[in-house]
């Protein structure tokens, strides 16, 4: 007899809200033997009364697929974050720059706005949003691949024992690879909201920046940005990794198991927030050259601090600064895991994966 329902159509047919997690209906209809029970499958689909297990993910951990789902989740999850906060970005870059004529938030929004309009407060979104989002994508895709790959070497107990170094150097990994394509797109961003008249955005700025100090002119201020995004991501993903696991310990009653995916994504954000306050503070100093840098031609790393000064390394437009990043982590990583809900993976957070390894070990 002709089988009705073949396997390979049989969950092409089936619509999503008829997926259960029971596999009895399943097991009793194989045991008929595979022309039997393919009828009845056919019949009983026909009739609507079967309901056929649905995948328990749709993404398989750590496979390549993993790799590229995270890659997409951290390439939107950074390149939307950083567009949305461009009219900061853009005030604090000058304060950077020029403290006399931007004094403060309040005034450096005024000022803008008196002499650009509502549209100069988005000057530079497009490398903004180039730059940021192949970057995302590098650096939450290569995260994870660190982070398990770093546990592999370390074995289970001792990557349990040191679960936040292998956070620590899985970031750093990750954000060393990242800022290589997000170094030139940082040059022209800088460059178009910090200049007045240079160029208007991506498609002019970058062949008009080339021409005025070549192609490795846009990777002058590589070091600094090195040492404002290794250590911001390193902050960012151990401190999240910490935050989160004691959110769910102390300030969450319920396990995470046991909470709706919407209260995870709320615990990602609030985790995401308290991080990036710490990632603010110490990244800025490198902040503050990476802006000097990018803004004047031919400047060096001696006269940035001579003129900057130790004081004003730390604190200038530090405040602000603190707001965009604090907003910006907590965006990132609730859009991030969002992301991963929607491709059936789970947030992110909890146990260190190899935790999990050490109960099977022991086994």
């Amino acid at each position: 007899m002709a089988d009705p329902l073949s396997n390979s159509r049989r969950h092409s047919l089936v619509p999503s809200f008829l997926y259960s997690s029971s596999s009895s209906m399943t097991t009793s209809t194989d045991a008929l033997g595979p022309s039997v029970s393919s009828s009845l499958v056919g019949a009983a689909l026909l009739s609507k009364r079967v309901v056929v297990p649905a995948p328990k993910e749709k993404v398989e951990m750590y496979s390549a697929g993993f790799y590229a789902a995270c890659g997409v989740g951290g390439m939107l999850s950074t390149g939307l974050t950083h567009l949305a906060v461009t009219p900061i970005d853009l005030v604090k870059c000058n304060m950077q720059i020029d403290p006399i004529k931007y004094k403060s938030i309040i005034s450096g929004f005024g000022v803008l706005l008196k002499e650009q309009g509502i549209r100069g407060l988005f000057k530079g979104w497009a490398p903004t949003w180039a730059g940021y989002s192949v970057q995302g994508a590098g650096k939450f895709g290569l995260y994870e691949f660190f982070k398990k790959y770093y546990s592999d070497v370390a074995g289970p107990e001792y990557a349990a024992k040191y679960k936040t170094l292998i956070y620590l150097a899985g970031s750093a990994s990750a954000e060393v690879i990242a800022d290589v394509a997000l170094c030139p797109m940082e040059a022209v961003k800088v460059r178009v909201q910090t200049q007045p008249g240079f160029a208007r955005g991506l498609t002019d700025g970058l062949p008009k920046f080339i021409k005025s100090e070549g192609a490795l002119g846009l990777y002058k201020g590589m070091v600094p940005l090195w040492g404002r995004q290794v250590p911001y991501t390193m902050m960012k993903f151990a401190s999240f990794e910490t935050i989160i696991e004691l959110m769910y310990k102390h300030a969450v009653p319920t396990p995470k198991e046991q909470c709706s995916k919407p209260l995870q994504l709320g615990v990602s954000f609030a985790s995401g927030y308290i991080a990036g306050v710490f990632c603010a503070v110490v990244s800025h100093p490198a902040d503050n050259l990476v802006s000097f840098l990018n803004n004047a031609k031919g400047a060096t790393f001696g006269e940035a601090v001579k003129q900057l000064g130790v004081l004003g390394l730390f604190t200038r437009g530090l405040p602000l600064r603190i707001v965009m990043i604090g907003t910006l982590t907590g965006g990132q990583w609730v859009i991030y895991d969002a992301f991963k809900v929607f491709v059936g993976l789970p947030t992110t957070g909890g146990p260190a994966p190899a935790a999990a390894a050490i109960e099977v070990a022991k086994s």
